[in-house]
């Protein structure tokens, strides 16, 4: 009788069972997935469940350590409006997107750059995940423009991305955060759409797949309907929701992203629940998946 079985256990568990049989059966999505790279875009909205937080951070980390190459962007729109509603400064949207002014912008910044960027680099560095934090000023990673001539103050949108900011940061197995603040060429801070900088960081990395960690199931025929959750969603019929008003508000520029990752070569994109604990292993290392994937034919 070999090994030590003194050291053994006397009977298995059934949920050491379970454990050993849901990592083998993620063996060949880990290794269809190594070394490919996946964009991750960890909404305001998800984020403000912080009971679920640890289980996004650890779901960052095991991608990381099981050889995938994750980059996560990150927006924080609870977080600034409730620094704003301190400060009496009152948020406006239009169109899904937060009207900036400059004392705004000054919010924004903070937020983004200083407080919700360090929370999840601290909280994915404790669980062994090597996280750095970036902005997109950092090494220009991201070149703003002004959105539609300035129409929403100091909102920006993405002019040009500059990818070879994390591919060092990348072949040593770091994981990038990143806020969506960018300057223009001037050197004015703009507030960009998170889910618009994870779309044009995803292209031009290459990415296999972008995902966006939102607070609904995905997109919905029937908004007051769970059950009418749309599983696959072809870009013409993405399009189609959008002109008739089914895909408003917050979900258009999501939507928006997809179909221009899509275009520009990202493999996947989804749009899934950060309700759920554990969402990006489910999408990643199953068949079904949850949420929405949005397709890039039709």
């Amino acid at each position: 009788m070999s090994g030590f079985p003194q050291d053994l256990p006397k009977h298995r568990s059934d949920d050491d069972q379970l454990r050993v049989s849901v990592l083998s059966e993620a063996l060949p999505y880990i290794q269809r997935f190594a070394g490919r790279r996946i964009v991750i875009k960890y909404g305001g909205a998800a984020m403000s469940h912080k009971n679920l937080q640890g289980a996004v951070f650890r779901d960052i980390a095991l991608l990381s350590s099981v050889g995938v190459q994750p980059i996560v962007i990150h927006g924080g729109g609870p977080e600034i409006n409730l620094w704003l509603k301190k400060l009496n400064i009152s948020a406006e949207f239009r169109n899904g997107l937060r009207v900036t002014d400059s004392n705004t912008m000054d919010i924004v910044e903070m937020v983004l750059v200083g407080r919700v960027n360090k929370q999840i680099v601290n909280g994915l560095n404790i669980l062994g995940a090597q996280a750095v934090g970036l902005s997109g000023s950092d090494g220009t990673l991201v070149e703003a423009r002004p959105f539609d001539n300035g129409s929403h103050g100091l909102v920006g949108e993405v002019a040009k991305v500059n990818p070879e900011v994390l591919e060092p940061l990348l072949a040593k197995g770091y994981v990038p955060v990143i806020s969506s603040v960018a300057a223009t060429t001037e050197g004015f801070s703009h507030n960009i759409n998170a889910d618009t900088v994870a779309g044009e960081i995803a292209a031009s990395l290459g990415a296999e797949k972008i995902i966006l960690l939102t607070d609904t199931p995905g997109i919905l025929r029937d908004q007051n309907n769970p059950n009418s959750l749309i599983h696959q969603l072809p870009i013409s019929e993405a399009r189609q929701l959008i002109s008739e008003g089914i895909i408003s508000g917050g979900m258009t520029p999501k939507i928006e992203c997809c179909i221009r990752a899509l275009a520009q070569g990202v493999s996947a994109a989804h749009i899934i629940d950060g309700r759920i604990a554990h969402a990006l292993l489910l999408e990643v290392f199953t068949d079904a998946g949850i949420g929405t994937m949005v397709l890039g034919r039709g």
